[in-house]
């Protein structure tokens, strides 16, 4: 059960540290390249289109991957539960 408890653990900080980098960037990028604050795309404020429209599919991806590789994880433990 500890070795299951550290598999998730594991695969939950990874998918946040990889959030986070992610997301994260996006305020260092309108840090550090001023003119993306106020780029426009198709009429609509570049931050506006990264943080309204980019940011889900980020999140979306991220939940996938996380609850794909619990559910391997959690298979994997079962498997080897039942074995002995």
């Amino acid at each position: 059960m500890h070795s299951l408890i550290q598999s998730q653990l594991r695969l939950t900080l990874a998918v946040i540290a990889g959030a986070v980098v992610i997301l994260g960037g996006i305020p260092l990028l309108f840090a550090l390249v001023p003119a993306t604050r106020t780029l426009s795309v198709l009429g609509l404020p570049l931050p506006w289109v990264i943080l309204g429209i980019v940011v889900y599919p980020v999140v979306y991806v991220a939940a996938r991957l996380y609850v794909r590789n619990a559910e391997r994880i959690e298979a994997e433990f079962t498997e080897f539960v039942g074995r002995q």
